[in-house]
């Protein structure tokens, strides 16, 4: 899924003439997870280069982990079949996977791999007419668990694609390094999906800002419909304006798809932003929402009052509606 916020940690860029930031603060900027690093955190006794060096170090471990792109991770390897054995954070996100799918009838589903992979969003070119049918056959989170630290399959076909929460989860892990480094203030982004405690460098709540979703945009912050403020938590957002392609036909193929129908989920709702306490959270719930569509969406919503989140979804004569819940409300700076 796409998860594009703009840190306005980049509200660091817009301290000058506020008297500069913090100097107890460190930024780093980098690639991590194959997208965007930046890492905003009061850790004045830690070098910026063994700041960034941990980062990294972290980038290699969850790639090892949960890369579905790595054909050497043990992600890979267990969709292979050549090894059962499952690590922390495999059973931590089949685990997260199994409750966020028990609020979403089963279109919130962790083994669309197959599917992902035919519609050609799993680094590899598109089956030019895939059979559908066969491959539901091995599609459903009822077909995998884990018994004793091992991976059980009901089918060995069955596939594990954790792109729907791995950012937020290695979002997490990082929050957590720049705790374990002392840090009590902090903003960590990996390509726009959002952890932080405390204050900026201002001394105010961190600031981000959440995309305007028209098809194509790649702009990165020149287009915000809102900007949301934190002291403690998460954000992340959804949405299929980045990633999808027109078929033969001229039809829109996006990339959230639906588990029981093995295809496209489109709607009119055009991105969903979610704030929760972790990363994995928010990156799941929103993937979650989007797999509903507009409007088992609002209804899922409102059943979850306490559940901060933002739909943005297409109007009429190219307008955006949008649905802001209660929780969201007190975020969402006016």
């Amino acid at each position: 899924m796409l998860k594009r916020l703009i840190a306005a940690a980049l509200c660091v860029a817009s301290l000058a003439g506020c008297g500069g930031p913090d100097p107890k603060y460190v930024t780093v900027d980098g690639v991590m997870l194959g997208t965007t690093l930046r890492i905003t955190a009061d850790v004045r006794d830690i070098a910026p280069q063994q700041l960034y060096e941990a980062a990294m170090a972290l980038d290699r471990e969850a790639k090892a982990s949960m890369s579905i792109f790595d054909p050497t991770s043990l992600l890979s390897r267990l969709n292979r079949n050549e090894t059962d054995s499952v690590d922390r954070h495999i059973a931590f996100n089949l685990r997260l996977a199994d409750s966020i799918g028990a609020l979403s009838d089963g279109r919130y589903d962790v083994t669309v791999k197959p599917l992902v992979e035919a519609w050609g969003f799993a680094g590899r070119e598109r089956t030019a007419d895939p059979n559908i049918d066969s491959l539901l056959a091995f599609v459903g989170r009822g077909k995998v668990r884990i018994e004793a630290g091992r991976l059980v399959k009901s089918d060995p076909r069955v596939q594990l694609d954790f792109n729907s929460v791995a950012k937020g989860y290695t979002v997490d892990l990082l929050a957590e390094l720049v705790e374990r480094m002392g840090a009590e203030n902090y903003l960590v982004d990996i390509g726009g999906e959002v952890r932080c405690r405390g204050v900026n460098p201002r001394g105010t709540a961190w600031r981000i800002g959440v995309e305007t979703p028209f098809d194509g945009n790649m702009t990165d912050g020149e287009y915000l419909q809102k900007r949301v403020q934190l002291h403690d938590g998460a954000l992340a957002t959804s949405g299929n304006y980045r990633r999808f392609y027109l078929d033969d036909e001229g039809r829109k193929v996006a990339h959230t798809l639906d588990p029981r129908t093995g295809r496209s989920v489109l709607s009119r709702l055009l991105s969903v932003t979610v704030a929760a306490p972790t990363c994995a959270e928010a990156d799941a719930l929103g993937t979650m929402f989007m797999a509903l569509g507009a409007d088992d969406a609002l209804a899922a919503a409102e059943r979850m009052p306490g559940t901060a989140v933002y739909f943005i979804l297409a109007g009429a004569d190219g307008e955006f509606e949008e649905y802001v819940s209660e929780a969201m409300e007190k975020l969402i700076m006016r």
